[in-house]
């Protein structure tokens, strides 16, 4: 009796564990890519990152961010 309750514990939680769904959805399939640039000024190679504006080696500027007024912040006046 104890080694058929055993099994059916066993089963019920193979079922529940078969019909469960992937957290975070289906798995999308994509090619194989490399996504990484080269430094225009010494050549080093670096991760492709939003937000990075230097070269870690040289110090090459990849992106010249300059702020503005926005709609709601603006740039304040430190002459006072």
């Amino acid at each position: 009796m104890e080694e058929k309750k055993i099994n059916s514990f066993l089963d019920k939680l193979k079922a529940n564990a078969k019909k469960q769904a992937n957290y975070g959805g289906e798995s999308e399939s994509s090619e194989a890519q490399l996504n990484a640039r080269d430094c225009p000024n010494c050549g080093a190679g670096r991760a492709k990152q939003d937000g990075v504006t230097h070269c870690a080696y040289c110090g090459f500027e990849f992106i010249a961010v300059k702020l503005t007024d926005g709609v709601y912040i603006k740039k304040e006046d430190n002459s006072i």
